[in-house]
């Protein structure tokens, strides 16, 4: 041990190397290669830092009701399921806004695609706005512009309606022979009322939102309208849960036959 052994080997010369020399060398190496290399454990801590996505948390701020609404909540019972009679005598007696508050009704419905046409029996108090449409009305849809509640068209009118099935679509609006919105002539506008409703769940959420009266009115008319809706809808077949309210009041989930 401490000396070197020569050896000549076809010409060539070659120096083994003693016991030492070779553990001093793979001492070096080893040191070298902790230098260069990160330790396994900081190795693993880069890799979760690199492949854990990034989650951010937005902060939902609390709606902040007032003294009034808090109130007019505490005389409804959540879980409790009323009749259209006494959930619009709660409405009323929980409507605290000094203006003529509008009943409203939001129905969760079974599928998205729900359309229909309803006439109310009495005055939902909103004057609906009733057009045919004409040249006029295909320029002004051309800008955008929809300044009606109702839309008939003649059959002739039609291809030129087709265009802005998109825009008109979506909101109920397209004139459709099943509902009756194609007509023969002007003189059938007449059989249109006021009170006709067109009903449709949202595009991507099987939700109806509507409107069927006004505070002021009688408990009977309102009773009436809103059963109407109901009915058209087809009832429980179609509809999941109801609520009525008005403007500004808590909602009320009524029965649904």
């Amino acid at each position: 041990m401490g000396k070197t052994k020569t050896a000549i080997i076809s010409g060539a010369v070659e120096t083994k190397k003693t016991s030492a020399e070779l553990y001093a060398e793979k001492k070096a190496k080893k040191a070298a290669l902790t230098k260069e290399e990160p330790k396994q454990e900081e190795v693993k801590q880069e890799e979760i830092i690199e492949e854990t996505p990034v989650r951010i948390v937005k902060k939902v701020e609390e709606k902040v009701r007032g003294k009034k609404y808090i109130e007019s909540k505490a005389k409804i019972t959540k879980a409790t399921l009323y009749t259209l009679k006494d959930a619009i005598k709660l409405v009323k007696d929980t409507s605290y806004s000094k203006f003529d508050a509008t009943f409203e009704m939001h129905l969760v419905t079974k599928k998205v695609g729900v359309t229909v046409q309803v006439t109310l029996p009495f005055s939902s108090g909103k004057v609906k706005k009733i057009e045919v449409a004409s040249d006029d009305t295909v320029t002004r849809l051309q800008a955008g512009k929809i300044d009606f509640d109702l839309l008939l068209a003649t059959a002739e009118m039609m291809p030129k309606l087709v265009v802005f099935a998109k825009l008109l679509g979506p909101k109920g609006l397209m004139p459709n022979p099943k509902n009756g919105t194609v007509i023969k002539s002007e003189k059938d506008i007449s059989k249109f009322q006021g009170n006709l409703l067109s009903l449709k769940t949202e595009r991507e959420a099987p939700l109806i939102h509507t409107s069927f009266g006004k505070v002021s009115q009688k408990d009977e008319e309102l009773i009436k309208n809103a059963e109407a809706i109901l009915e058209s809808l087809g009832g429980s077949k179609t509809i999941i849960r109801a609520f009525i309210k008005s403007t500004m009041s808590p909602s009320v989930k009524i029965v649904i036959k």
